[in-house]
């Protein structure tokens, strides 16, 4: 049996539904359904059982899960908002180091979900060699808390034994119950569809035009046939960077959106929230070598055709994947 942690949400559902459209099916989902309504994500996948993730946990600890083949591990805190800090090395850090452990003590394959957000400012670059990893100074606790796992990793020679991925800016169905931590395209297509303008957020830095921050995206469609990769071929062990390598701006992400709907595009630029500007990323894009030379499959959709798909098959729709 496959264990899939996180399987409701976002990147945990579609990998989901990857699995079984490579007919794999015995599959244990684990995730807190909570007040957000992830249960959309579920319909119309197949998988053997579901358990909330206290009670998963208890199992881990008192060494009650079934024969188990692979774990996934995509449940965490995904808001990287929060200033509760016990929460974050509680439902992050900890949970997946326990997590984590019993894979190791029982020979059992760990693939796991870092992220971009252990990069902070990018002042060390956005390189996923190791000897990098240790230098990273993270901006918020969501990030600091996946980077101390990554380290946990590191420290205890478990590189080897565990993929990691550091995922990028993934968007796509099935993230409709993010919240303010969906994707911009998620968040701001009633605004592009019925009021035919985008709000983005203005610059406080003389390097970047309004509007011309960048991030690298990352269609989620993509995103889980590098996961598919690492899930099939677990001795390519180590942390992995997961975007595109090609960095895009705000500017042409809403570009890409007016385009999908064939409407001439109208942005309006807004102030941040005082809150965010200290912990703002201006740029992220992935250094791929070190999953390229993995021999992970690294040809993407372009970011107007993703967009396009996204928007048109699913979010007009009202569809998930």
């Amino acid at each position: 049996m496959i264990i899939l942690t996180g399987g409701a949400g976002f990147i945990g559902s579609c990998f989901l539904q990857k699995l079984n459209a490579e007919g794999i099916n015995d599959i244990l989902v684990v995730d807190h359904m909570g007040e957000a309504d992830k249960k959309k994500n579920l319909e119309n996948k197949s998988f053997s059982d579901y358990v909330e993730k206290d009670v998963f946990l208890r199992m881990v600890k008192e060494d009650k899960l079934p024969k188990t083949t692979h774990i996934i591990h995509m449940g965490a805190c995904s808001s990287t908002t929060l200033n509760d800090a016990d929460y974050y090395f509680k439902n992050t850090y900890e949970y997946s180091r326990i997590l984590g452990q019993w894979s190791f003590d029982n020979k059992v394959p760990f693939l796991y979900a870092s992220s971009a957000a252990t990069y902070g400012d990018g002042g060390f670059g956005y390189d996923d060699r190791n000897e990098n990893t240790y230098r990273l100074l993270p901006l918020n606790m969501y990030g600091y808390s996946k980077h101390l796992f990554d380290l946990w990793i590191l420290n205890n020679g478990f590189e080897n034994k565990s993929t990691g991925l550091k995922f990028f800016n993934v968007f796509g169905p099935n993230e409709y119950h993010k919240g303010e931590m969906m994707s911009v395209v998620c968040k701001k297509f009633q605004e592009v569809s019925e009021q035919g303008c985008i709000k983005l957020f203005k610059s406080y830095i003389e390097d970047y035009a309004n509007g011309d921050q960048k991030r690298d995206f990352i269609y989620i469609k993509d995103a889980v046939e590098i996961m598919y990769y690492f899930f099939k071929n677990p001795e390519k062990g180590g942390v992995f960077n997961l975007g595109t390598g090609k960095a895009h701006s705000w500017n042409e992400l809403a570009r890409a959106m007016f385009a999908a709907l064939d409407k001439e595009p109208k942005i309006e630029y807004i102030e941040m929230p005082e809150y965010l500007r200290p912990k703002y990323q201006y740029f992220t894009e992935a250094v791929m070598n070190k999953t390229k030379d993995a021999g992970a499959p690294v040809d993407f959709q372009s970011l107007e055709d993703s967009v396009r798909d996204y928007m048109v098959n699913y979010l007009q729709k009202g569809e998930c994947l």
